[in-house]
């Protein structure tokens, strides 16, 4: 069997509907995982999910939608896809939410709270809800999909990248905690990619120019080259590895 292979396991991604969530879902289901597509709205998710059962057959995907603001829509996520598929084998917390673009000073309290909130405290509601049976069972695979800006600032998105230094930190203070049940926590910090939650960073012309201009690489990402590391760390090809982050970028320097 390959070092990469998923086959038997359960594995559920947040925000999985589009961008790098969908992506990873495809990639872990390809590798023979069962997948559960999750995010705010249910029809995206069920089409997703469907899509992936046309290409790989019928039961590879189902669809249970979360809103991660909500602990009790995450705890029914946990709980519901244990009934359904049986204990979770990998977890992908990779949904967050930026709803504001500009200076630190402009910022409301509401928005940076949102921010805090939907980008490290859910990951931490969704993981407790999830991490008990691994601990029972001696076995599992957390991925927290942080960002490259959690160690870089940034003038108009200093609030998001303060949250992803906090999912740095939560991956590695997880692993110590989990590392004893052979539960292995780690995070995935992309650079700049193609979707629709950056778009305000790559539609920003100057920018994308000097981004790319920077880059050894010479361009920016797309969804499915972050899939390749999730499925890494999914499977026996990563089984030696927690408490770190994995860097996808076309090569800035931090």
């Amino acid at each position: 069997m390959s070092l990469f292979s998923l086959e038997g396991q359960v594995a559920v991604i947040t925000g999985s509907s589009r961008g790098i969530g969908k992506a990873i879902a495809e990639r872990m289901a390809e590798q023979g995982a069962r997948v559960v597509i999750s995010s705010r709205k249910a029809e995206p998710c069920n089409e997703v999910a469907a899509a992936i059962n046309a290409r790989h057959g019928a039961g590879r995907a189902i669809a249970i939608p979360a809103n991660i603001s909500s602990k009790q829509d995450l705890q029914h996520l946990a709980e519901e896809t244990a009934r359904r598929l049986g204990p979770i084998d990998t977890l992908v917390c990779n949904a967050a939410s930026n709803p504001y673009y500009g200076p630190m000073a402009g910022i409301e309290d509401d928005q940076f709270r949102k921010i805090l909130e939907n980008n490290v405290i859910a990951n931490h509601w969704l993981i407790n809800f999830v991490a008990p049976s691994m601990v029972e069972r001696r076995q599992g695979s957390i991925v927290i999909v942080s960002s490259i800006g959690g160690l870089r600032g940034s003038p108009v998105i200093g609030a998001y990248n303060i949250s992803k230094a906090a999912d740095f930190q939560l991956a590695r203070n997880l692993a110590v905690e989990l590392g004893p049940h052979n539960v292995r926590v780690n995070c995935i910090a992309p650079g700049l990619i193609r979707t629709d939650f950056a778009r305000a960073l790559w539609e920003d012309e100057a920018m994308l120019k000097q981004r790319m201009s920077t880059t050894p690489l010479r361009r920016i990402g797309e969804p499915d080259e972050i899939a390749g590391a999730a499925v890494f760390l999914a499977s026996k090809a990563g089984s030696y590895m927690t408490g770190q982050s994995i860097v996808v970028d076309g090569g800035v320097t931090i």
